[in-house]
């Protein structure tokens, strides 16, 4: 199983072959991966904003107690929107 920060270099990877640009260079690549918005294999929502942040939901999850871990092990708490969980990176321009 893939730890939170395994997860979240993963999701990003997937998106640059999704810009399907033909090409491997930024110059023609990096404008397409800005306009992607899409479904992502480890998070769903996956948006590239213009500073180049991939950004998506943030989830809390509280782990059960012993005697009700039935799979799943975990429930959902509360879902943070991307907005809301990524902070703009100041002074970054793409």
């Amino acid at each position: 199983m893939p730890s939170d920060d395994q997860a979240g270099v993963y999701a990003p990877t997937l998106v640059y072959p999704n810009a399907a640009t033909g090409s491997d260079h930024a110059r023609d690549t990096v404008p397409q991966l800005k306009k992607f918005q899409g479904q992502g294999q480890t998070f769903d929502d996956i948006t590239i904003r213009q500073d180049g942040r991939v950004i998506h939901p943030m989830y809390l999850f509280e782990m059960k107690k012993p005697e009700e871990s039935k799979y799943p092990y975990y429930r959902l708490v509360s879902t943070i929107s991307a907005d809301q969980a990524f902070r703009p990176i100041a002074g970054v321009r793409w």
